[in-house]
Order: structure tokens, then C-alpha cells, then sequence
């Protein structure tokens, strides 16, 4: 009798045959595929499966997961003897393996319990469409492109849609570059900034009465703190982050390109640097335009001075 081959990992399958566009191809027993199948030959390998976990449960690896090539660099000579581990998970569900659109590369991504336990239950449908959903990351995915991918008719993919939203596996996301049109996403992912817009969009549509609060919060700062002798923008973001005066966490970044609206409208200006080479800040001198002068006046060299007063009568 010839030896038993380790039990694959089956994964589910709705799209049997390429109908149209870039259709996902089944991925079969993915596992014995992707590894040397090997007889457990009784080692202890909870050393390697704690390993194993430990590298999916990375919050780099969240979302889309570990890609098959990173694991042979990963675990080298022991990458064979993942077989019975991948299998063990996979029956718990507690992991699930998917290809992207156009893709050979294979990403293996770890659930936690409580994931898993909303995986019960499923079919082969719901599970393929969830692998799509995933291997999207905080990008996401339209909704017709999951449709061309699994070959799903769409009334079966909208009754899928609600299972998983209802199972809080996967979210609708709006885009504000398009907001008639819906993609999908994992529950727990944050959406990317290029989706959402960033801080500076509320529910898709830009929000200039946050952005206004944040700027006269700017403008006060350059006023007041140093005693109006220049602030920098790092300093200008940790009085932000004391203040609490943003509903959202503002990358350096971010309150630099409100120091640059400022700037733009001349409420600001830039004036000297720190010993470290920082930009300092401070309020923009006021200046007032003179009309009242005579055609001859242009003919004067000096008439480009004439034409402005600032506030300290420069």
C-alpha cells in the first residue's frame, strides 16, 4: 500500500472554468502544491508552528498576508515541514490563502479566533469572495472587479455581501474619487489615505470648516508661542497633538501642507531657520498698496519701492 500523502489544505473554489477578464484560477490543495508533502516523522514542531504564527501575526503581514516566496526565505531548510501546520490551521479556519488578480504568488493570511469563528459556516462561494476582499488589502476592491475575478453571477455576490457585512468580515468603502461606486475591504482595515481622501475628507466630502479650525489654531501658534520669534513645524504639531484640537492623528507631513495653505495666502511667512536647520515661522508683515501717485511717477526708477508700505514702514 503506498504511504499516505499529508491531508491538503482545501480551499474554496467557485470559479471552475475562465469565463471573462482576469478570472481567479482554483487554487486545489494549496498547500501540498506550494510545499515538499513529508511524513510526519514525529519531531516536535511547536517551536516551528509558534514561529509560523508569530511571522503571519506581524501588522505588517495584516490584510494581505505573507507571500509563499517570503516563507522559503524565511524558514529555509524547515519550510517543507510547514504542511502539517498549514493544514492544521486551515481546518480550524484560522487561515486562508489567496492569489491576486494576474498573480502566481500565493499569500497565506492568519485569522484570529474570533475571525474564525465568523468563518464557520461558509460556503465555497462566500470563502472565495472573502480571499478576493483580502488580498485587496486597505486599497480595497470594486465590487465589479470581484465579480470578474470570482465569475459570481451578482445576485449571488450581493446575497454574499450581506452574509459577510452581517459577519463583520468585510466592509463597503466609498471612494472620494468616486463615490457612486462601492468597494469592499476587511472589516478591521483601515482604508488608505488615496481612498478616503485623508484627514481632510469627512464621510467623502472635504471638510473646510475642520481645515479652517486647524489653520487659525496654526495662526495662533505662530503668534504666540516663542513669543512670536519663530516656531517650527514640528513644534507647531506638538502643540496640536497637547491641544487635542484634531479629531484625527496628523502626520508631520499633514501640518505641513496647512502651513504651506498659509504661507500661499500670505498669513505667514518663513523667516530664518533654527541651529538644526529647521524653518521658522512667524506672522506675515501686513502690507498696504499706495494709489495715489501721477503717470509720471512710473517713470521714476524708484517707483516699484513706492508702491508698497509695510507695517514697520520699510
Amino acid at each position: 500500500m503506498p504511504p499516505k500523502r499529508p491531508p491538503s489544505v482545501a480551499i474554496a473554489t467557485a470559479a471552475t472554468k475562465r469565463r471573462r477578464g482576469n478570472a481567479i484560477k482554483p487554487i486545489v490543495s494549496m498547500a501540498a502544491n506550494s510545499f515538499a508533502s513529508l511524513e510526519d516523522e514525529g519531531e516536535d514542531s511547536s517551536p516551528l508552528r509558534k514561529e509560523f504564527l508569530q511571522l503571519l501575526s506581524a501588522p505588517q503581514h495584516k490584510g494581505r498576508g505573507v507571500a509563499n516566496s517570503a516563507l522559503k526565505s524565511h524558514f529555509g531548510e524547515n519550510y517543507a515541514h510547514l504542511v502539517p501546520i498549514i493544514n492544521e490551521l486551515t481546518r480550524a479556519s484560522r487561515l486562508t490563502m489567496s492569489k491576486g488578480s494576474g498573480e502566481n504568488e500565493v499569500y497565506f493570511s492568519l485569522l484570529s479566533v474570533v475571525e474564525a469563528s465568523k468563518m464557520q459556516g461558509l460556503d465555497a462561494h462566500s470563502k472565495l469572495v472573502y480571499q478576493v476582499v483580502e488580498s485587496a488589502g486597505n486599497r480595497g476592491i470594486w465590487t465589479v472587479d470581484i465579480r470578474v475575478q470570482t465569475n459570481i453571477p451578482q445576485a449571488t455576490l450581493t446575497k454574499i455581501f450581506k452574509q459577510l457585512e452581517t459577519r463583520k468580515l468585510i466592509k463597503p468603502i466609498k471612494a472620494v474619487t468616486a463615490k457612486t461606486k462601492k468597494l469592499y475591504m476587511l472589516y478591521d482595515l483601515v482604508p488608505a489615505k488615496e481612498i478616503t481622501g485623508g484627514p481632510w475628507y469627512t464621510e467623502g466630502e472635504f471638510d473646510h470648516e475642520f481645515i479652517a479650525e486647524l489653520r487659525n489654531f496654526i495662526i495662533m501658534c505662530v503668534r504666540r508661542m516663542n513669543h512670536g520669534k519663530g516656531v517650527t513645524i514640528q513644534q507647531i504639531s506638538d502643540k496640536m497633538v497637547q491641544a487635542n484640537v484634531s479629531r484625527v492623528q496628523l502626520s508631520l507631513e499633514e501640518v505641513r501642507q496647512l502651513v504651506q495653505t498659509l504661507l500661499h495666502d500670505y498669513v505667514i511667512e518663513e523667516r530664518g531657520v533654527t541651529d538644526e536647520g529647521h524653518a521658522l515661522f512667524v506672522p506675515a508683515r501686513k502690507i498696504s498698496t499706495m494709489c495715489e501717485f501721477g503717470w509720471w511717477d512710473v517713470l521714476c526708477n524708484d517707483f516699484h519701492f513706492r508702491g508698497i508700505r509695510f507695517e514697520d514702514d520699510v
